[in-house]
C-alpha cells in the first residue's frame, strides 16, 4: 500500500488510513480482475477530488464494492438512529398512499379502468422519491444492499436479521402514524373512496398471487437501490427511482410499506375490512419483498459480478 509523504519527505500513515494489521488481513481477500485493478489504483493514487468512484460510467465491480460499503454502514448504524430513520421512511410513504388515493377518488367515477390505473401509477413514485432521496431507511430499498456484506463474509446472518427487524418495525410504526394523520386530515384530502378502492386490491388476492406480486415489487425496489448506486448524485437518480416505482404502480404490484400505510388507513376509515386481513397482507408482502430483493437482486448481482470473475 502506498504511503503519503509530506513536503519534507517524512512518511505518514498509509493512504487508505488502515493499520498494518488491516493491511495484512486484506491479503486474504478474494479479488476479481477489477478488484486487482482497484487495489493497484489504491496503491498509486490518493483519493482527493477525482478518482475511479467519480466516473460517470462505473465498473460493476466498483458498484458492488460501494454496495458492500453501504450495507456495512447500515448494519453498524446505532439502534436509535436506525429506528428513527425507519420511522421517518414509513411516515414519508404516507404521501404515496395519499397521492394514489386522491387520484383513485378523482378518476373512479369516469368508469375507465385503464385511465384509473395509469393515473395512479403516475403519482405512485412521488413518496418513494422523497423517501429515498432524503436518506431515510426503507425496508425494500435497503433489503438487498444489506445482503451484499453478508455474501462478502463481512457480517453475520444474525446482524443482518437484526437490521431487517429494526427497519421493518420502524417502517410499520411510521406507516401506522402516517395512516392516522391521513385519516384525521381526510376532510381536507377527501380520499376516503380511494382508500376503500385500494383496500380491495390489497386484500382480495389469494396468497400465492399476493406473494409473487410482492416478490416482483421487491425485485424492482432493489433494482432501484442498485441503480441509485450506479448513477451520479443528480437528476438521474430521481429518474431511476421514478421508473422502478412507476412500474410497481402500473403493474399494481404490492409494496409492503406503502401498502401498509394504505391498509392501516382503510382500516381506520372503513368497517368493511378487519385487522386479520391487514396482518395477512402485511406478512405476505414483507416476505415477498424480502425474497425479491435478496435473491433476485443481491444474490444475482453478487454472483455474476464477484463469484464468476474471481482470479
Amino acid at each position: 500500500m502506498a504511503e503519503i509523504k509530506n513536503n519534507h519527505g517524512a512518511e505518514s500513515r498509509p493512504a487508505s488510513g488502515r493499520s498494518d494489521e488491516d493491511i495484512e488481513q486484506s491479503t486474504e481477500e478474494v479479488y476479481t480482475e477489477r478488484g486487482l485493478e482497484r487495489k493497484n489504483e489504491d496503491e498509486k493514487y490518493v483519493p482527493v477530488i477525482i478518482k475511479r468512484s467519480d466516473e460517470t460510467v462505473r465498473h460493476p465491480d466498483d458498484v458492488l464494492e460501494k454496495a458492500i460499503g453501504e450495507g456495512l454502514e447500515q448494519v453498524e448504524r446505532p439502534f436509535w438512529s436506525l429506528l428513527l430513520s425507519s420511522i421517518g421512511a414509513g411516515l414519508i410513504l404516507g404521501f404515496t398512499a395519499m397521492a394514489v388515493a386522491v387520484m383513485a377518488t378523482l378518476t373512479s367515477e369516469l368508469n375507465a379502468s385503464q385511465f384509473l390505473r395509469i393515473s395512479m401509477a403516475l403519482v405512485y413514485p412521488l413518496g418513494f422519491i422523497i423517501c429515498i432521496m432524503s436518506g431515510t431507511q426503507l425496508f425494500t430499498e435497503h433489503t438487498a444492499t444489506a445482503v451484499y456484506p453478508l455474501f462478502a463474509k463481512k457480517i453475520t446472518m444474525k446482524r443482518l436479521v437484526r437490521l431487517w427487524l429494526v427497519v421493518i418495525f420502524g417502517n410499520l410504526i411510521g406507516a401506522l402514524g402516517s395512516a392516522g394523520l391521513l385519516t384525521l386530515a381526510d376532510k381536507v384530502i377527501m380520499a376516503r373512496e380511494g382508500y376503500i378502492l385500494i383496500g380491495h386490491h390489497l386484500v382480495h388476492q389469494d396468497n400465492l398471487t399476493l406473494l409473487v406480486s410482492a416478490l416482483l415489487a421487491g425485485w424492482l425496489m432493489a433494482l432501484g437501490g442498485w441503480l441509485v448506486l450506479v448513477t451520479s448524485p443528480a437528476l438521474s437518480q430521481i429518474v431511476c427511482i421514478y421508473i422502478v416505482t412507476f412500474l410497481i404502480g402500473l403493474g399494481g404490484l404490492h409494496h409492503s410499506i406503502a401498502g401498509s400505510v394504505e391498509m392501516f388507513t382503510v382500516l381506520m376509515v372503513s368497517d368493511e375490512y378487519h385487522i386479520l386481513q391487514g396482518l395477512k397482507f402485511i406478512g405476505l408482502a414483507l416476505v415477498g419483498n424480502l425474497i425479491g430483493g435478496s435473491i433476485f437482486v443481491a444474490g444475482f448481482n453478487y454472483s455474476h459480478i464477484r463469484r464468476t470473475q474471481q482470479v
